[in-house]
Parts: C-alpha cells; structure tokens; sequence
C-alpha cells in the first residue's frame, strides 16, 4: 500500500468508524537483513517499533538497544516532544535515527517492522498488541497487559490464531531470585502453602483537584484516548503524563499498577492456572482531606488508594492490599519482622507455609523464615532484570517458539483479571459506604485463608494513624462477586458484567476474541 494510499485510508476508516481494514492484514515476514553476533555468527536483523517513549519506554529502547540483532526503526508517542527527544537518543546511541509517528496505524502498515514493544498507559495495551498480531508482528506489552477482561480474551487469541509471540512485562518471570525462590515453595520446602498475601504499601501523594486543566502542546488527545471515550473536559487532572494511572477510563490503580507484578508471582507460586471463583473487594480513596486540610478536598484520582480484596480460589486464596498514604509509621508486626530489610514502602508478597514463610521483598530478592520469624534462607541476583526479560522475548521471536516465553500473554491475562476483578467488586459497591462495625459484620461471613479481622485491623490503624475520619469518610464494601472461570462471567452480578468490558470509540473498537 502506498503512502499515499495508506493515509487516504486512515482517514477513511476513522471517518467511517471502522477498523475493518486494519483487521484483516496478513502476517508479514520477518526482515531478511542480517548482522553478525559477538562470535560473528550471522543473525537475521530484527526491526522494532517503540510505542510509546515515556518513562518506561526508556527502558524498552534502552533494551532494545543492547540487544544483538535488534534495530529500532520506529518510535510512536502521541507527544510530539516526546517523541523527538527519544528518536534523537536513539540517533546517539544507535548511529541511526528512527522514524517518528504519532499514529501506531502507519508503523503497523509497514511490513519491514517485525515487532512492536508496547509501553503506552493502560487504556491502550490491549488495542495496540491486538493490531500488532493482526498485522504480523510480535508484541512486547507491559502490565497489565489489559485494561479489562475481555481485551485480555482477545490478546490471547489473536497470539494463537496469528502465531505471534506476545511476552508481558512482568519481569520477574526472569528473576533468577524469584525462580528460584518459587521452586523452593514448589519442593515442600516451607510445607504446605495454600495462602499468599500481595502488598503494595506504596505511598502516593494526591494528583491534585480535581478540575479543567489545559493539554499540554504537541499532544493529539484524539489519539492519546483512542479506545477510551474523548472527555470533555478533556484533562481533569494537573499532570498529563503518568498521573492518569488513577482515573480508571485509562488505567487501573495501583491493584492494576504495581498488582500484577506480585499478583503473578502469587498465583505462580500457589501453582494456580485460573481465574478466581470469588472476589469481594473494600476501600476507598481516602486521607488526602485530612493531608490539605480541606474536608471538601476532592482528589482528581477516582480509584482507591486504600484496597484490599480477597480472591477465593477454593482450596487456595490469595488477598492483595493496597496503601496509598504514608506507611512509614506502621504497626503491622508480622510484617513488619518478614520485610525487616526494607524501610518505609513495601511491596511484594508472602507465602504463608505450614513449616514457614517465603517473602518476595523485590525484583531480584526473596527471603525464607521459619515459624519463628527466623532467616533461613536469601535469594538474591544480582544484575539488570529487564534485560533477561527482553533478551527472553527476542530468542522467542527468533525461535518461533511461544514455549520459550517466560510471561506468555496468557499468564499475563491472569494476573492482571486478579485486578479487574477486584477492582470491579470496589466499583460496583463504590457507593455502598458502611460503618466499620457493618464492615466487620460483613467480612466475619467471608470464607478466605486469611484472618480477614485481622487484616481489617491492620488496615484501619494504618488509616487512623494518617487522619482519616473514618466517622465521616468511611470506607466502601464492594460485593462478594461469584465468577465463572471458564466463561469468564459474574454469574451473580449484571452490573459486573457491564464492567468485563468497555464501550470503544469508532474506529478504535477492541475486537471480542472470537473476532480477532
């Protein structure tokens, strides 16, 4: 297809609303140029699209270019300065400048790119990796790799049907640490493990009121919101870039943020091969009154910064908590002792053994106790993380082998619907604001693993110590959601349903999996 052409018809499929053409495009084959390795073995030359050259996609071009065989001959950002600034790095470092364009549409009609690496907010994962594979090209996407469930479906069968391969960027996959560390729960070696609890004790401050705030110059909104609805007023928050991970229309908080990094260990080490049969979810977004003295405060984030959600796998049950105000300050004993080595934030998570526990404290560190809270064993790797995980998606690509992956696109839908779905139990019940004795009424009749008054406790002292009210401010109670994990449907909730997907704008629809 000519330029020409080409631009004629994304004109045209935007003004029809239609993605029709871009749908049905066959598989293009890999670029015959070819370089030599470092022992002068020669390598057919991969081509690479970076889409999206914010902070993350940094660290995608800063792997990209290390690796042998790999050029980057494209980079995609709804910025213009943005981009620029980071084809002229690449310039730099790579002696070649790549081809900037805003539209991700023009990069995939080129049949000389082989692959794409996807590091765009959330919103917008799941649309970019399925076009990708229609168009022929292997996809890196980061997490979550979806923005709902049903993207997660379509991602999935767009990989199998188009034979691509599609690794998510939930990098410790590739920790050597964490591997090691799952092997050992896997050998009976802290007996027993039915229960892990994910934590993201991470302090993140107010992104400001909420109001109608100017886009920055040289962003294209239109593109920018792609499969999301185009607001008016079109940014409500102060700080375009990064802080739209709280407003759901684009990501998913940080249970969708910073979760399933550790919501895939999990589930990895509990040896779990599917969704949840259940999931109640509680929180709020909540202390940012208290933090500007202001009771009428209203933060432009509209997901909670305080979560916690149970997950019932039947014999098996995983809990992820989310903190969002300041954990320095923190009267958790347990774990407090298990994370003994870090100060302030904690994130990672514990696996609660018969004969003890195993903790992931970071991308390159688990730790074993006994039942006496006793260092029995490290794991710790050093070296850079991402680029295994990378160098793993580039030898996958090459052998033509989605086995090779270490986070095929289907571990990555699974741990990244432990947020959906938890998310969607604090949506639906957002409005349902209760006592904390009604709280603790309700949660005594939830069967999980964990001690759920226990947890409770905990989460109410951490919110007291940060002033909240919780007289005033209390905290919503999501409902006790039944999902069926082969139909991935709520079989007791249409209004959860409604939340398994999106209403897509025309011309950026996200197709059903059965349609890919």
């Amino acid at each position: 297809m000519s330029k020409q052409h080409r631009r004629g018809f994304i004109k045209q499929a935007v003004a029809a609303g239609t993605t029709a053409g871009l749908l049905t495009r066959v598989p293009s084959v890999h670029s015959q140029e070819q370089t030599t390795t470092a022992q002068g073995s020669p390598i057919s030359q991969l081509n690479v699209a970076i889409i999206g050259a914010g902070g993350r996609g940094g660290t995608h071009v800063k792997e990209m270019l290390k690796a042998e065989g790999v050029k980057i001959t494209h980079v995609c950002d709804i910025d213009d300065g943005r981009g620029d600034n980071r084809a002229q790095q690449i310039q730099e470092q790579q002696g070649t400048r790549p081809k900037f364009e805003k539209d991700i549409r023009r990069i995939l009609d080129d049949k000389t790119v082989d692959m794409v690496s996807i590091a765009t907010p959330n919103h917008w994962h799941a649309l970019g990796g399925v076009w990708a594979m229609q168009a022929g090209k292997d996809a890196y996407i980061e997490k979550p790799v979806c923005h709902n469930i049903a993207e997660g479906a379509a991602l999935i069968a767009a990989a199998r049907k188009y034979k691509r391969m599609c690794q998510v960027g939930t990098q410790c996959r590739s920790s050597q640490a964490v591997i090691g560390a799952i092997e050992y729960i896997q050998s009976g070696k802290i007996g027993e493990v039915k229960f892990a609890r994910g934590l993201c004790y991470k302090r993140r401050k107010s992104i400001g009121q909420l109001g109608d705030y100017p886009l920055p110059d040289n962003v294209d909104f239109n593109l920018w919101s792609g499969p999301a609805a185009y607001t008016e007023p079109r940014l409500t928050r102060k700080q375009f870039h990064y802080d739209w991970h709280w407003q759901r229309a684009y990501g998913n908080g940080d249970l969708g943020n910073q979760g399933p990094h550790q919501t895939d260990i999990a589930r990895w080490g509990l040896g779990i091969d599917t969704h949840p049969q259940s999931i109640i979810s509680y929180g709020g977004r909540l202390g940012y009154q208290a933090e500007r003295n202001d009771e009428d405060y209203v933060d432009a984030g509209d997901t909670a910064n305080t979560e916690i959600s149970i997950y019932d796998y039947g014999d098996k049950c995983i809990v992820f908590e989310t903190r969002g105000l300041s954990v320095d300050d923190s009267d958790d004993t347990e774990l407090n002792r298990l994370f003994a080595s870090t100060k302030g934030n904690k994130i990672g998570v514990v696996f609660y053994g018969t004969e003890g526990y195993m903790v992931q404290t970071s991308y390159n560190h688990c730790a074993v106790y006994d039942l006496d809270f006793n260092l029995v064993k490290d794991f710790t790797i050093g070296g850079d993380l991402n680029s295994g995980h990378f160098g793993n998606f580039i030898e996958a690509c090459r052998r033509r082998e989605s086995d090779v992956l270490h986070a095929d696109v289907r571990e990555g839908h699974l741990s990244a619907a432990i947020s959906h779905l938890g998310n969607i139990s604090y949506y639906v019940g957002e409005e349902d604001r209760v006592s904390t004795s009604d709280l603790r009424s309700a949660l005594s009749q939830v069967q999980s693993l964990d001690d759920n008054q226990a947890t409770l406790d905990r989460t109410l002292a951490h919110l007291t110590k940060n002033g909240v009210d919780l007289d005033k401010y209390r905290l919503s109670l999501g409902p006790q959601l039944q999902f069926d994990p082969k139909q991935e449907r709520f079989t007791n909730s249409d209004e959860a349903n409604a939340m398994l997907t999106r209403d897509y704008r025309p011309g950026f629809e996200c197709p059903v999996a059965s349609d890919v």
